[in-house]
């Protein structure tokens, strides 16, 4: 049997030795070490042996087949390195031309807006903070002096999920509501609510019923409508340019007193009157006003003892303002030819 394993290792060490390309290297390993290949025939012998001799003979088996089987291997390796280089040789790559252009997309240019002023307000000492989308009646209206029944509710048009205690949240404001509470009435609140809102809504250029608010809210001792003022002032100057004004109009809101609406010169026409103004030389951006006594004692905070002030501007009318777009389905929509307006570099 050694002689004849002898022979067998010095046929397939020499056919090896004529091999000259993979192909004919995979013919050969079919031919000796298939199923039903002499290599693996010699292990039909095993059924004559007694015990001990299939050990020794089985031992030998083995070690036969590892060596055959490194010598492929190790023949393959080589003829692989072998192809490789040559077509290293014959192929040549001109580094001189031009890279493929890959289309990548864009940035979506709610998102940059929205953490453009994240990073504004975040510079100015406010957390950022989120809530549930799904939220409870107690805390999107009546928590916000808006009870059942009040007429505000049906301006809202709200997406009502169980009954009327489960909804769409339709604006971020019960994250203030939630914030506050976890204040307690004893600790100082700077915080913005960046986040989705829904309402029932026409789907139209200018009108969806998912959007994006920004809303920002401070309570404190001793605050006043002039600090509101300065603040809206620093977030318009940062989205629109220094040389913008603001101004307030007295307005209506349940959840603040005095209530104002903040307009900022038009950052087009400077004042003179165009289209995007509406030839008034101003455009209303936001509302916002002095936190209520009663959204404030609901909350758990004293209004003899504190004060804030709220503002909320919807994320969509910003950017449409800013980056001039007419239509705001373009910013939820993949087509490339659209979304490549908004890479930063334009933008």
């Amino acid at each position: 049997m050694k002689e004849k394993i002898s022979c067998l290792t010095e046929e397939i060490t020499n056919k090896l030795n004529s091999v000259h390309d993979l192909k004919e290297l995979s013919e050969l390993k079919s031919l000796y070490l298939s199923k039903k290949g002499p290599v693996n025939e010699l292990m039909n012998y095993m059924k004559e042996l007694n015990s001990e001799e299939k050990k020794a003979y089985g031992k030998i088996i083995n070690e036969f087949k590892s060596k055959i089987t490194t010598s492929f291997d190790n023949l393959k390796i080589k003829l692989e390195n072998e192809e490789l280089n040559k077509k290293l040789d014959a192929e040549k790559i001109d580094i001189s031309l031009p890279a493929t252009k890959i289309n990548i997309g864009a940035p979506n240019i709610l998102e940059k807006l929205i953490e453009e002023v994240e990073e504004l307000m975040m510079s100015l000492g406010y957390d950022v903070v989120d809530g549930p989308e799904i939220e409870e009646d107690k805390y999107n209206f009546e928590m916000l002096n808006i009870p059942k029944g009040h007429p505000a509710r049906d301006a809202q048009d709200t997406f009502y999920i169980e009954g009327e205690e489960i909804l769409l949240r339709s604006q971020t404001s019960p994250v203030q509501v939630r914030t506050m509470l976890k204040g307690k009435g004893k600790t100082p609140i700077r915080v913005i609510c960046p986040g989705k809102t829904f309402r029932r809504d026409d789907d139209d250029a200018t009108h969806s019923h998912q959007f994006m608010q920004i809303e920002g809210l401070l309570v404190d001792k001793e605050v006043s409508l002039s600090d509101l003022k300065g603040t809206i002032d620093v977030i318009v100057k940062k989205l629109f340019g220094d040389d913008v004004e603001t101004r307030f109009r007295p307005s209506y809101y349940q959840f603040t007193e005095p209530s104002v609406e903040v307009d900022i010169s038009c950052f087009n026409c400077h004042k003179k009157g165009c289209n995007i103004c509406k030839k008034t030389g101003w455009i209303t951006i936001a509302g916002a006003g002095i936190v209520h006594p009663n959204v404030l004692k609901m909350s758990g905070y004293d209004p003899k003892e504190w004060t804030g002030f709220a503002f909320g501007f919807g994320a969509e009318r910003m950017a449409m303002l800013k980056y001039g777009i007419q239509d705001c389905r373009v910013f939820y929509n993949t087509d490339l030819r659209e979304s490549k307006l908004f890479d930063r570099k334009e933008v």
